[in-house]
């Protein structure tokens, strides 16, 4: 399967498409804050901020590979 990526360009620069994956993935992290909090599934991990970064991982690679 061939992707043809799509440079993101930013005052003439080109950044690779990643950066924009990473600023998605920041974006959909931060309004899954509120509702993971309302079903309280920070008490499942011993560091909450190891769960954050894991669901921020988590979401960052599926956007790498399904889009």
């Amino acid at each position: 399967m061939m992707h043809s990526f799509s440079e993101l360009v930013i005052g003439g620069v080109f950044l690779a498409p990643f950066i924009a994956y990473a600023a998605a993935s920041l974006v959909i992290t931060l309004a899954l804050r509120p509702i993971l909090r309302v079903l309280r599934i920070r008490e499942i991990f011993s560091h909450p901020s190891i769960g954050a970064l894991s669901l921020y991982v988590v979401i960052l690679g599926l956007l790498t590979v399904f889009l």
